[in-house]
């Protein structure tokens, strides 16, 4: 359904003490080009997460003590619950940028934590290049999805002109999720690439990025070997001697890494959880994760949707979730 951007109080205008946000459960979207001097504040924070994507121009954001500068390409977004504001950043001639609020889903807490910033706030500036106009098409996708009525197919995703779309059917919702769903996806999974280890075959490389990529199939040592033109023991010694770890030690790690984020972003069984990640044995999983993670997989996920503490492993490794202290739950998700 769509409105105009003076029929949603609080997000356009001159500043406001108490600037009021889209009630929780809505999902509302927008494409605003906004003038120097435009601002919201609103210090009880908002009851929805907001999504940033800044097209040209810049902007300030900031959220309880902590604060950014939004510029083409970054993805900023806002938990609920704490006090924030925005601008059109200082010295620029606009702001031009798409925004979304909603209930995030739960499989995005994986997604966001690495850019986490401090007090709610989730900062992603180094999206490639080559994303950059598949992330604008999706928000004009979820433009278009969330004006669906649910009948007929959904209207063609052109130019939003000004208007705030606010999807009030559950296909029009689900629909406009799964575009900000790809926005967060193609945002975060490119923006950090890992830096190559300065001296590392480029070899043993390229066989930690076949594990990475698919912890959960049937490698093993002859099989990656295999895909990097080296000879088993050959591949075995240099990868040992080089990563300090056997190559199935490293591919035990990234299959806990997967189940770890399988168990925080979706609600599988615990056993599928564990054949999904290469384990063949749900007991052999549940020793190995409570030796890494210090608790059992079920205990792990609880603690980890329901945000009640901090885990570290084993290893001394920190484990998300954070709390944050004053400012309430960073990650009330939703499915």
């Amino acid at each position: 359904m769509p409105v105009r951007a003076d029929g949603l109080p609080g997000t356009a205008g001159p500043e406001d003490a108490g600037a009021p946000a889209p009630p929780p459960g809505l999902v509302v979207t927008g494409h605003f080009d906004q003038p120097p001097g435009y601002a919201v504040g609103r210090p009880r924070g908002s009851a929805s997460w907001l999504f940033t994507w800044t097209v040209s121009g810049g902007g300030r954001l900031w959220q309880g003590g902590a604060q950014t500068s939004a510029g083409a390409g970054h993805l900023v977004v806002l938990a609920p619950g704490t006090s924030h504001g925005y601008s059109t950043r200082p010295g620029d001639r606009h702001w031009r940028l798409w925004w979304a609020h909603c209930q995030a889903r739960t499989s995005w807490a994986a997604w966001l934590r690495p850019y986490h910033a401090g007090d709610g706030m989730y900062v992603v500036t180094s999206a490639p290049a080559e994303v950059h106009g598949r992330v604008e098409t999706a928000f004009r996708r979820m433009h278009a999805d969330a004006r669906w009525s649910g009948t007929g197919a959904p209207p063609d995703a052109g130019s939003p002109d000004g208007q705030i779309a606010v999807a009030h059917g559950s296909a029009a919702r689900e629909l406009a999720l799964c575009a900000l769903e790809e926005v967060v996806l193609l945002t975060t999974a490119g923006a950090r690439p890992a830096a190559p280890r300065p001296g590392l075959d480029p070899r043993i490389r390229r066989a930690q990025e076949l594990i990475d990529a698919d912890p959960g199939a049937a490698h093993t040592v002859r099989s990656l070997a295999e895909g990097v033109a080296l000879s088993p023991s050959r591949f075995a010694h240099l990868f040992s001697r080089q990563l300090g770890r056997s190559p199935m030690r490293a591919l035990r790690e990234a299959r806990l890494r997967h189940a770890a984020r399988l168990l925080e972003g979706t609600d599988l069984a615990v056993e599928r959880v564990a054949a999904a990640s290469g384990f063949a044995s749900p007991f052999h999983f549940n020793r190995v994760f409570r030796e890494r993670y210090g608790t059992p997989p079920g205990a792990y996920r609880a603690a980890v949707q329901g945000n009640g503490f901090q885990i570290a492993s084993r290893t001394g490794e920190n484990v998300p979730p954070k709390p944050i202290a004053r400012h309430g739950n960073p990650f009330p998700l939703t499915d």
